[in-house]
């Protein structure tokens, strides 16, 4: 006689084992025709799941924050099946759950096109208008490798047969259809209704290039058209933000075959990089940071003395001079400790912050370059701040508040925060793991700061506070953050004198507000989709003269305004003021100043900006008053 606990600590007893679609049936029809699955003692399983003891249960439905995981997992299935309906011989192999969707790697005699997909989309909906039942079976090791030799399903064949010992072989069927798999999966395929299939790429079975190019089929699903319907609208957005397509736009960079995931910055991109350098160089010098700059690379016993050749050899770049190795670093922190370690440093001299903006290097695999999203050469805003423990908290604490400051300058409000903590693999004590993750949660919880626990997902060398921003459309990207490191200081020998006149071994804060400077762009270019604020614009005012005769008064006009800083562009070609001011909006110009005759008699200027609003006719110094003010805000929502 199981007795149910639900999640409102009700309790239902019942006289014999019951399904957790029996358990739904009781508690009210609605809900039985709602439930996709449930979860019993906090795994997920099936609706035909029999529970034969006491438990606790919860029934899940498509509000259920775990309902998108199984009906994606379920619609990969919808996927393999349509497939393995209308492509004779198509073997499929696996099919997970991927952030805001699915992926399903099939075997063919040639790979799937678009064109392909149409057909398979429409397929797969005619099953899930079939409703068939989504039955589970487990069977043995030897049925389930006889029955799938059977069908020809190497792949499968070979899932099975690297199966721990002791995992039991599960089943899922549909209709005359049947593949291997964990579960669980909706009761019906009538439960899949709102997908999408969204692109086709290669991938090598089981990632190794020496295997079989078997063709991905992406999609994406959703527990309602409402949100199926948003999902393809940010896709859309997205699709139109891309920085890579907006770069060429406006002129601002490009990367090419001769150097993959290097960047070569125009005079539009770079004059975007110099001017966020010379901010947060501004920023970090207010805050108390001494900036420094240390080598391209160094000797490979520096890397292997901070542990990072063990964990990070295959990312780095190696050169061979004189008998000797030497990495291009992948990371600043080494050579910042080199820095500190010259001259015997006191407790009065701590906190010592030292900034750099450090150009590193990786090798990431060609196949995960992505514009400036992910690159092999990247410069961080890097900074290591040597301290004592009882410094800790305030560093931490004040790092927090200057993050927030300069989000907030680039337009960015909303901030999500993540505590990463020890991973398996690890360098140093627990009792030094212990206190640094301990001091995180002490200064995040001292600011009321609400924030998610990521278990084991630390740096090698300490655990982290992971800062987030959510973009316009909603993407979240993981920029900032701080780092406790109890162990790289003594690896590399770093010592102050306490008060005491003993030799002590300092803290090592390792944080960063951007990150990469290049990645951190991108997301600019796509959060702004190119409309920069006035004091991020490579071009903040273009200058238009009516016609040949306002030639002088135009150039002297661009003279005050770079008198001021400003950075300018004349256009005095003879074109018809409609097609400049067309011209100058499309490259997206914060400011517009039109000057004809009156203008040029009067020493006014006749303002526009970039939404195409007539500010009126104003004097120099009044538009310089003008443009001073909205480059000061940067890019915070006027008042």
């Amino acid at each position: 006689m199981p007795t149910i606990t639900l999640p409102d600590d009700s309790k239902r007893q019942f006289d014999a084992p019951v399904s957790l679609l029996e358990i739904a049936q009781d508690i009210g029809p609605g809900l039985a025709k709602a439930a996709l699955g449930g979860v019993i003692d906090g795994k997920q399983v099936d609706l035909s799941f029999l529970i034969e003891q006491d438990a606790q249960v919860s029934i899940i439905t498509d509000r259920s924050p775990e309902a998108l995981e199984i009906i994606r997992h379920s619609t990969a299935h919808l996927l393999a099946q349509a497939v393995q309906d209308l492509f004779e011989g198509a073997q499929v192999t696996i099919g997970p759950v991927i952030e805001d969707g699915f992926f399903y790697d099939f075997s063919y005699e040639r790979a799937f096109t678009l064109d392909d997909l149409e057909k398979i989309e429409t397929r797969m909906r005619e099953i899930s208008e079939q409703d068939l039942p989504v039955q589970r079976k487990v069977m043995s090791r030897e049925a389930a490798v006889a029955k799938f030799s059977k069908l020809g399903e190497d792949y499968k064949v070979e899932i099975i047969n690297d199966l721990p010992g002791d995992e039991e072989i599960s089943l899922y069927s549909q209709g005359d259809w049947m593949d291997l798999c964990r579960g669980p999966h909706v009761p019906n395929t009538g439960k899949l209704q709102f997908f999408k299939l969204m692109k086709v790429a290669g991938a090598y079975w089981r990632g190794d290039s020496d295997n079989e190019m078997l063709t991905r089929i992406y999609g994406t699903a959703w527990s309602n058209k409402k949100e199926l319907k948003a999902y393809l609208f940010r896709l859309s957005e997205a699709e139109k933000r891309d920085h890579r397509k907006l770069a060429k736009k406006y002129d601002l960079f490009h990367i090419q075959e001769e150097a993959p995931g290097m960047v070569f910055w125009h005079p539009k991109g770079w004059s975007i990089y110099s001017t966020i350098e010379e901010y947060m160089r501004r920023v970090q010098s207010d805050n108390g940071y001494e900036e420094i700059r240390t080598p391209l690379m160094a000797d490979r016993s520096l890397w292997e003395k901070s542990g990072h050749w063990e964990k990070f050899r295959e990312d780095m770049f190696v050169v061979e001079s004189e008998s000797r190795d030497y990495a291009v670093k992948p990371m600043n922190c080494p050579c910042h400790v080199q820095v500190f370690n010259q001259g015997l440093k006191s407790y009065r001299d701590l906190p010592l912050r030292l900034a750099e903006f450090g150009s590193c290097h990786r090798n990431e695999a060609s196949g995960t370059l992505q514009g400036l999203m992910r690159v092999r050469g990247f410069v961080q805003d890097d900074a290591h701040i040597f301290c004592t423990e009882a410094q800790i908290q305030d560093e931490v604490a004040t790092f927090i508040d200057l993050l927030y400051q300069v989000y907030a300058d680039f337009g960015f409000e909303e901030v999500l925060i993540k505590l990463s903590t020890r991973p398996e693999k690890r360098v140093g004590s627990e009792a030094d793991w212990d206190k640094a993750e301990e001091s995180l949660k002490e200064a995040l919880d001292a600011k009321n700061i609400a924030w998610d626990l990521l278990p084991g997902e630390g740096a090698f060398y300490g655990p982290k506070i992971e800062f987030s921003l959510k973009d316009c459309l909603g993407r979240i990207w993981q920029c900032g953050t701080i780092q406790v490191d109890f162990s790289m200081p003594g690896r590399l020998d770093a010592q102050y004198v306490a008060e005491d006149g003993s030799r002590q071994i300092p803290v090592m804060l390792h944080r960063a507000i951007l990150g990469s400077f290049e990645r951190f762009i991108g997301i600019l270019i796509e959060q702004y989709e190119g409309a920069f604020p006035a004091w991020l614009a490579p071009k903040q005012v273009s200058i238009l003269n009516i016609t040949d005769r306002q030639a002088d008064y135009s150039h002297k006009v661009a003279n005050d305004l770079k008198k001021q800083g400003f950075r300018v562009d004349t256009d005095l070609r003879n074109e018809k003021i409609g097609f400049k001011i067309r011209e100058h909006t499309i490259q997206r110009i914060p400011y517009l100043l039109v000057l004809g005759d009156r203008e040029a008699e009067s020493e006014t200027v006749a303002v526009r900006n970039r939404s195409g609003e007539d500010l009126g006719s104003m004097t120099i110094n009044e538009f310089i008053s003008l443009l001073q003010k909205d480059v000061s805000r940067r890019g915070r929502i006027a008042n």
